[in-house]
């Protein structure tokens, strides 16, 4: 958690045959020049190793940021609007085409999806857009593994990392609900799934359950405990006892149950989408991942019940809650394990735990279970726990699970969603601008075009095993 959106690439496009302006001359050639810079490192990125793209991140949203205010400029320009309270003269000589690779869409295992080429500024711009929240969120990403680190880090650095993530969740919400409002603008709708006003609701909301659900991690130290006793380099058990921390249940449970209406909703516009065939439009694992961050959030809300009730001296009803959030994760309760089927189900969870544990180490595509298996391990630790005192102390009787899962109520939201301020140039760069364009801002010779020069393989989407006309072919 966070997703791990690959970033896309893009053709090359020449602004200076597609607009004319008389009052700043030097805009378009300008903006064409920061549209190069910006697929140049879209190139690169795409090319570096898994583990060092997470490096690179900062230069893509540079280049990202400096460009977005001159491509604004012409879109106001366009539509006859003041930028900084001054007029720019644009004249559309002809419809912008440019192709952008989509980066959810279906797509055959192994292979690429193919570039879709589209018409108009706004096509443009909302893939920019797009970018920009993958960005974002892949910052997101980078923040939340330092909590899986070797060395675990100290409850301030913890919170600093979730406080980080937070935000870049929130601005990669607000830019995916304004480009959802500039989708609904297409016609007929664009053929790129990214910019779909579905998929962009559908992100908006995954963004948002996101971050809603760091703000019960920020202060549930369950998984902090759960990640120290798997840690084999951590000593701190030869020194004291881990301490069970007494977290503000009620508040908790709402924000649980609010992420996981959000997860609902994205899982809902991003499987509405159909292609030709009549299938789901997004990828797989994407549908899948919004799916388990759902189940991850009610199984939380159903921990958070269960801890209530054991603060209460409830303890049956408290395990009755744990086996509430073993079937909201689709893993079976303790009154349903015992038959020879679920010890193999049993042992292929644990395989798949220690399979994710390995692509925390590495560092790659970590996460892509929405933290589910993490959920189930904290259950478990409880579960053994509480099972415990009840046996020696308590003896309560354990009532059946499915009728307090019934009693899940609707969430309670703590976000309020950010609205996205589009950049604008600053009067003194428009001052610029009116200048005949120099030479340094000639646009600039645009090669490799091709799909063969465009996007070579990169060492993140090698498929180990695949032929090389399968690898050759993903470059389309």
């Amino acid at each position: 958690m966070p997703y791990g959106f690959p970033l896309p690439t893009t053709s090359a496009l020449s602004f200076v045959g597609c607009f004319e302006s008389n009052s700043h001359p030097s805009l378009i050639p300008v903006a064409t020049v920061h549209r190069e810079i910006l697929r140049a490192n879209l190139k690169k990125h795409k090319r570096l190793p898994l583990p060092s793209q997470a490096f690179n991140l900062t230069v893509v949203i540079s280049a990202l940021l400096d460009y977005l205010p001159y491509l604004f400029a012409l879109d106001a320009g366009l539509s006859g609007k003041s930028v900084s309270n001054e007029e720019i003269d644009v004249v559309l000589l002809k419809d912008v085409e440019v192709e952008w690779r989509p980066c959810v869409a279906s797509c055959v295992a192994g292979r690429e999806a193919a570039r879709v080429r589209g018409r108009g500024l706004d096509y443009e711009i909302c893939f920019v857009l797009t970018t920009l929240a993958y960005a974002y969120t892949l910052m997101a990403r980078g923040q939340l593994l330092t909590l899986y680190a070797v060395t675990l880090p100290t409850s301030e650095q913890r919170a600093a990392a979730i406080s980080n993530a937070k935000n870049y969740l929130l601005e990669a919400n607000s830019l995916h609900t304004y480009t959802a409002s500039k989708a609904n603008e297409f016609t007929p709708p664009p053929a790129a799934v990214d910019i779909c006003s579905f998929a962009q609701s559908g992100l908006a909301s995954l963004a948002m359950s996101e971050a809603t659900l760091l703000v019960v991690t920020k202060e549930d130290l369950y998984p902090a405990l759960v990640a120290q006793d798997r840690n084999k380099n951590d000593r701190d058990w030869m020194i004291k006892a881990p301490d069970i921390p007494k977290v503000r249940v009620g508040l908790f449970t709402k924000f649980s149950l609010a992420a996981g209406e959000d997860a609902g909703r994205a899982h809902a516009h991003l499987t509405s989408l159909k292609n030709t065939r009549g299938s789901v439009a997004v990828d797989d694992s994407l549908t899948k991942y919004v799916d388990d961050l759902r189940k991850t959030s009610r199984a939380k809300a159903c921990r958070f019940f269960g801890i209530e009730a054991e603060l209460s001296g409830k303890t049956g009803e408290a395990i009755a809650w744990l086996d509430a959030g073993k079937k909201e994760l689709g893993f079976k309760s303790n009154e349903e394990e015992g038959s020879k089927t679920q010890v193999f189900a049993k042992f292929k969870k644990s395989w798949a735990e220690r399979k994710e544990d390995r692509k925390i180490v590495k560092g790659a595509d970590w996460g892509s279970d929405a933290g589910r298996f993490e959920e189930a391990r904290v259950l478990e630790m409880l579960d053994k726990k509480w099972n415990k005192e009840n046996d020696l102390i308590s003896s309560q009787r354990i009532p059946p699970s499915d009728p307090l899962r019934a009693t899940l109520s609707s969430g309670r939201k703590i976000h309020t969603p950010k609205t996205y301020i589009p950049p604008s140039l600053d009067a003194e760069t428009l001052v610029r601008m009116r200048a005949p364009p120099e030479t340094g801002d000639e646009a600039p010779t645009l090669v490799g075009d091709s799909d063969d020069n465009e996007d070579e393989t990169s060492h993140g989407g090698a498929v180990p095993g695949a032929f090389p006309a399968a690898i050759a072919s993903s470059v389309v």
